[in-house]
């Protein structure tokens, strides 16, 4: 059984692992090691103080209880008026499960409800099953690429994709 519902601050360590196990599984070969520790390390500890923050919509999708997805969005700082999705990550023990696709649904209804018509993100350009999931859930390439530090100094090319809502 499938359920979505707001990330609330005791939900950190919860966002965390997600984030820090989807990266590990999807990301390792696109950045040296001593790096890529770092980062996972980053991406397990960074979530307390984003909700602390309060300023983006966060959302947990979970498999009979057990978060294993989440999304963090708000209001696109490059795309005035539209929304962007900035995180869409799952843990590796829910990828093929579908919670996935129930929270990218839950999430865009979230976004419409506040008001977005329009709703873009980036991913990795040579990120396979993340490309063909969002082209599965409605998204569409805006022919936009960019390179993108990740804070190593070397630029990772990133795709934008879009949706109307």
């Amino acid at each position: 059984m499938f359920t979505v519902y707001s990330a609330l601050p005791e939900h950190g360590d919860v966002l965390g692992e997600i984030h820090a196990e989807s990266w590990r599984a999807a990301y390792a070969g696109f950045f040296d090691q001593e790096f890529f520790d770092t980062a996972l390390h980053r991406r397990r500890t960074r979530w307390h103080a984003v909700l602390a923050e309060g300023r983006d919509i966060v959302m947990l999708g979970a498999v009979d209880g057990r978060p294993l997805a989440f999304s963090s969005m708000g209001p696109s700082p490059s795309h005035p008026g539209s929304a962007e999705i900035f995180g869409f990550y799952g843990h590796p023990d829910g990828w093929g499960s579908g919670v996935a696709k129930v929270l990218i649904a839950a999430s865009l209804d979230a976004l419409r409800q506040r008001g977005f018509t329009h709703a873009h993100l980036w991913t990795l350009r040579d990120t396979p099953q993340s490309r063909r999931f969002y082209l599965k859930t409605g998204f569409a390439e805006s022919g936009a690429v960019r390179g993108f530090d990740y804070g190593d100094g070397r630029l990772v090319d990133q795709v934008e994709y879009e949706t109307f809502l």
